[in-house]
């Protein structure tokens, strides 16, 4: 059973970046499928990138080419960096982590009956 730890959120001026870091422990991350998900106040949570173990990556249309996922194998720990923030990417963002990269994207689009192997504490981004 993995372990996950957030880290990197803070406050940023609209245009500018933030790089967030997801650690695991306890397994191996190149043995996962992982993602990145947030969730703003009184918002539904929303898949924002995810990674496979082949490294094939699919993002949320509302962060194309402005977000990329990445993932150390030998550091053991997923990224996200984010570019040209927007004020509509103030959330808490989460790390998770499941055998399967499908249920990974399910769960991204909302459905509520997948319970995923692990997931973080969250941070949090706010962009002013």
């Amino acid at each position: 059973h993995v372990q996950l730890v957030e880290s990197g959120g803070g406050l940023v001026q609209a245009g500018g970046s933030l790089r967030l870091a997801c650690t695991a422990s306890g397994s191996t991350v190149s043995t996962y499928s992982m993602a990145w998900f947030r969730q703003a106040p009184g918002e539904e949570r929303e898949g924002v990138a995810a990674i496979d173990t082949d490294g094939n990556t699919t993002y949320d249309d509302s962060v194309k080419g402005r977000f990329t996922i990445s993932k150390d194998n030998v550091k053991n720990i997923l990224y996200l960096q984010m570019n040209s923030l927007k004020p509509e990417d103030t959330a808490m963002y989460y790390c998770a982590a499941d055998r399967s990269f499908s249920r990974l994207i399910w769960v991204g689009e909302g459905d509520p009956g997948i319970a995923l192997d692990s997931w973080g504490q969250g941070t949090q981004v706010t962009v002013s």
